[in-house]
Formats: C-alpha cells, sequence, structure tokens
C-alpha cells in the first residue's frame, strides 16, 4: 500500500446510530481529494464501541459506493488471537471479494512479549485470504513490537505480511525499521506529525487521521515529500489530538459541515475550549 491511506471515522447521528448519509459525503470527501486508499473500522471509527452488525453494515455500505475506485483495507485486530481469527474467518468472503488487505494492531493492554507477538500474528497470516498490515502503536496498546520481531513475522510469511503501519511516535525506530525491510515490505507512517521526515526515511506513505479532512493537503505532503505543507498543517495537526482521537477530527469535520459532533461513550466530544480553538486555527486558513 502506498501513498495516503485514510483512516475513516464513523459519523453518528444524535440519536447514536450511524450516519450512514454522512458516511457517504465523508467517502466522496475522500475520492474528491485524491486518497489513495481507506481504511475501515480501524481506531479512529471507534471500532470498539461498533457492534459486529454495525460494522458489517459500515462495510457493506462503502464497499458499495467506492465500486473499486480505490482499494480498501480492513481493521480487525484485537487482544485475543482466537478472537482475531474467528472474525476473519466470519468476514472471509467480503475480505476476498473486496479489500486489499487487512491492517491488524498489536494485541493490546495484556501485553504480550515479542515471542506472543510474533505467534499471534503468524496465526493472523495463516487465517487472512487477503494480505496482513501489521499495525504498531505502542502509546495505545501498551506494547511495542520491535523491529526485529516485524522482521521476523515478515520473513516467516513473505507472501502475506506486506507491511506495517508504525506509529512508534519517533524516528528511530521507524528508520530502523526500514532499514532491515525490503522492498516487498512497505513501512507505513502512522504518525500524520511526522509524515513528511517519515517518508523521507524511507517510509511508503501515510496512514492519516488528518486525511478525513484535508485529503488533498495530506496527499501533497506524502506524494512531495513537502515540508512546507507539513509545516503549514502543524499546527491544526496537533490541534487534532490535544484531547484524543478521533474527538479533534471529528470537531474539524463538524465546522466543515460535514458530521454530527457526536461520540459513543467512553469517547466525548471535545471541550468547549478546545472546539473554539479549532475554529479559530480553521477560520485562519
Amino acid at each position: 500500500m502506498k501513498g495516503l491511506g485514510t483512516a475513516l471515522i464513523t459519523p453518528f447521528l444524535e440519536n447514536g446510530e450511524v450516519d450512514y448519509q454522512a458516511l457517504s459525503t465523508l467517502v466522496e470527501h475522500q475520492i474528491a481529494g485524491g486518497t489513495d486508499y481507506l481504511v475501515l473500522l480501524g481506531t479512529t471509527s471507534e471500532v470498539p464501541t461498533l457492534t459486529h452488525a454495525e460494522q458489517d453494515a459500515i462495510v457493506a455500505h462503502v464497499v458499495k459506493q467506492i465500486a473499486g475506485r480505490i482499494p480498501l483495507v480492513m481493521g480487525i485486530g484485537g487482544n485475543s488471537t482466537r478472537a482475531v481469527v474467528e472474525r476473519i474467518n466470519s468476514v472471509r468472503e467480503t475480505l476476498e471479494n473486496h479489500f486489499a488487505a487487512i491492517l491488524s494492531v498489536t494485541p493490546y493492554y495484556n501485553r504480550p512479549q515479542q515471542e506472543g507477538l510474533y505467534q499471534h500474528f503468524c496465526a493472523v497470516a495463516q487465517a487472512s485470504p487477503v494480505p496482513v498490515i501489521l499495525y504498531n502503536v505502542p502509546k495505545r496498546t501498551g506494547v511495542n513490537m520491535l523491529p526485529e520481531t516485524t522482521r521476523r513475522i515478515y520473513d516467516a510469511y513473505p507472501d502475506k505480511i506486506i507491511g506495517i503501519k508504525e506509529a512508534c511516535g519517533g524516528l528511530e525506530q521507524f528508520a530502523e525499521t526500514v532499514r532491515i525491510a525490503n522492498e516487498d515490505f512497505s513501512v507505513i507512517s502512522g504518525d500524520d506529525d511526522l509524515a513528511c521526515d517519515m517518508v523521507k526515511a524511507g517510509g511508503a506513505g501515510l496512514i492519516s487521521v488528518a486525511g478525513n479532512a484535508w485529503p488533498a493537503e495530506m496527499k501533497q505532503i506524502v506524494k512531495e515529500k513537502d515540508a512546507i505543507m507539513q509545516a503549514k498543517m502543524g499546527h491544526r495537526i496537533h490541534l487534532l489530538f490535544v484531547e484524543g482521537n478521533p474527538s479533534g477530527i471529528k470537531t474539524v469535520l463538524t465546522e466543515m459541515g460535514m458530521i454530527k459532533n457526536v461520540l459513543r461513550l467512553p469517547l466525548i466530544p471535545n471541550t468547549e475550549l478546545t472546539q473554539q480553538i479549532i475554529r479559530r486555527a480553521l477560520a485562519q486558513g
């Protein structure tokens, strides 16, 4: 997977149900902005708050609307290897027919050892009918998958493991993962604020939160390694995360008139103060 991937949010109505009309608007916004692929049911989608039936309905809706115009990636992860494998098997036909890959996060909360991570992702690779992108995000999961473990997983399943979304939060580990990778394995930035530097360090692109609102600008950063655009977007990107994700990006999309500012508990919207700060930043252009 190369270029800009957007980790799509889930818009909700005021009654808390999925807002499919807003979802359609968001998808077309991505197409118009030149997004290279979409990631459904990732962290930014509030996936832990969605039932499997809702997840399936969101996937069916987006698949129908996209109609093959750009590739799709489905987030499937968890902290029980058996449950992840069962979920893959339950959507096998959908994956085979409509998805380019799955994005699978490192198991969270129970903090497995590196050997546990290796065995977990071997099981995921064996189960998945489509290629697998690993996802390392230590600040959320409580465990950091080291570059040598990533390479070991790839070496075990080189025809199935095609890349990693690396959101370790720093360039040193990202660059080390790039160093031990090869041309068949994509190291993808998971940090909007470091995207330009990570692409310059050999990254294959970015899976972005900010891309929900600004796909064209984020693609310019990725495609052209545009440090000037990265600097221009820096303050806006920072504001997306001051009170957590996806609260920030949902505030922005609400200000853009694309969604209602509704999240599912335990997540809540930004405070009024943060919303005002974001509003001023958007007004400044």
